[in-house]
């Protein structure tokens, strides 16, 4: 990110706000406010490869999942957040990742500008691509500031989507739904 850049950026937009860059209250905002969106949009730095490349053998192949991993976002149309939980659940191969790095994982996708849909697919394709995973099933369940603080304006609105990958029966795909919630 260029941080310059950026806090001209915040000073234009508070100066066509009609607003003194220069008085007490917003003389420091501009290099705040770039801050913020480095540590928000940290994920561009990030690649979840550092993570889910440490795995373990496993024998069992039964399923794993770590349920309501809490993250927050920006929405690419409005930069506004939108946060909620990630479940992750999957059926290895012969490979599985410490639980932390699926954690790790929701981070590197939900540091970025997002659309939630896109972001359950890219958690589902890295978590599956990475451990050659039977099957995997992302499910994200989300507030979007962008609907209940403004627009419409309907606080307590959720979102879910779900991205499910790999040859599954149907029995393996209500275990791990059921997994999830």
């Amino acid at each position: 990110m260029d941080k310059q850049k950026a806090e001209q950026a915040v000073r234009d937009l508070l100066v066509a706000l009609g607003e003194d860059v220069e008085r007490e209250g917003l003389c420091e905002t501009p290099e705040r406010v770039a801050r913020m969106y480095e540590e928000l949009l940290a994920g561009y730095g990030d690649d979840e490869k550092t993570y889910l490349s440490k795995t373990f053998a496993t024998q069992s192949g039964e399923a794993v999942a770590v349920r309501d991993i809490a993250f927050s976002s920006l929405c690419e149309h409005h930069l506004m957040p939108f946060f909620g939980t990630v479940s992750i659940a999957y059926l290895p191969g012969e490979r599985v990742v410490g639980l932390s790095k699926l954690a790790r994982t929701v981070e590197v996708y939900a540091r970025r500008l997002q659309l939630q849909e896109r972001m359950t697919a890219q958690i589902a394709d890295a978590v599956y691509g990475a451990l050659g995973a039977r099957g995997v099933l992302v499910t994200c369940e989300a507030e979007h500031t962008c609907m209940t603080c403004r627009g419409v304006k309907k606080f307590g609105a959720k979102t879910e989507t779900y991205a499910f990958r790999g040859e599954l029966t149907e029995e393996e795909r209500r275990r791990l739904w059921e997994m999830c919630r």
